[in-house]
C-alpha cells in the first residue's frame, strides 16, 4: 500500500529526492512520514506531515536540510533530502498514521529505499 522509491548513491553535499506512493484508502485524511534505519541501529523518526500538509515535524539531526512535502492529488508524499552527510546514510521508509507517525505507531509501513551518502 506504500511503496517508496527514490534512494540511491550520492556524494556529501549533494541532494536527493525520496517519493512514497499510496493508495487513496491508506493516504487520503492520514499524517504521512519518514523514518530511517542506519547499519546497526534502531528506526528512528525523519519527518512527518499532517493530511493536508499544514504542519510538519522533523528530527533534529535533519532540521533546516529536509522538507516534507505531500501532494494530496497523487497521493504521494516527498522527502526533499539537502546537504546530505555520511550519517544520513540508512534504509529510509515511509509510513502512515492516522493523526501522526511520530507519537504513535504508524498504521502501515512501506518498504524501504536505501540512500547511500559518499564522504
Amino acid at each position: 500500500q506504500l511503496q517508496a522509491y527514490g534512494g540511491g548513491l550520492v556524494q556529501a553535499g549533494g541532494s536527493l529526492r525520496l517519493s512514497c506512493a499510496a493508495s487513496e484508502r491508506t493516504f487520503s485524511g492520514y499524517a504521512m512520514g519518514w523514518f530511517r534505519r542506519a547499519p546497526g541501529k534502531e528506526r528512528v523518526f525523519v519527518a512527518e506531515t499532517n493530511w493536508d500538509g499544514s504542519n510538519t515535524l522533523y528530527a533534529d539531526s535533519v532540521k533546516g536540510r529536509f522538507a516534507v512535502s505531500r501532494d494530496n492529488a497523487k497521493n504521494t508524499v516527498y522527502l526533499q533530502m539537502n546537504s546530505l552527510k555520511p550519517e544520513d546514510t540508512a534504509i529510509y521508509y515511509c509510513a502512515a498514521g492516522r493523526f501522526t507517525v511520530r507519537f504513535s505507531e504508524p498504521a502501515t509501513w512501506g518498504q524501504g529505499t536505501l540512500v547511500t551518502v559518499s564522504s
